[in-house]
């Protein structure tokens, strides 16, 4: 199989394994919405001029839009989304146990592309 062909290769999902998905799914979610929470309570700590609220609007809306394209739990994308997360390091190795070796090596695959 060429390398393009098993980086788009679809997979099927079966219930426990989606049960995994969605866990690790908002689990890295949740690891990111707390980093930009972290941040956010940082930058209003002193500040509180109105800069300084524009500031803080205008990382919220740019976080916005790198959440809104990071995390995308459509089952078509979810191991190149699960491979950037990883990479990224909001998702371990440990969020994904239990799914088949094949979806373990391709994420991998992903996180080192």
């Amino acid at each position: 199989m060429s390398s393009a062909r098993w980086f788009t290769a679809e997979f099927t999902w079966s219930a426990p394994e989606k049960k995994i998905a969605r866990r690790a799914f908002d689990q890295a979610y949740q690891r990111k919405c707390g980093e930009i929470a972290a941040e956010v309570k940082h930058l209003v700590t002193g500040h509180s001029t109105p800069l300084d609220l524009w500031q803080i609007h205008d990382y919220l809306s740019e976080q916005r839009k790198t959440v809104d394209q990071m995390f995308d739990y459509r089952y078509s994308v979810l191991i190149s989304v699960f491979g950037h997360l990883l990479r990224e390091g909001w998702l371990k190795e440990a969020d994904l146990v239990g799914l088949r070796a094949d979806k373990l090596e391709k994420i991998k695959r992903w996180a080192n592309f």
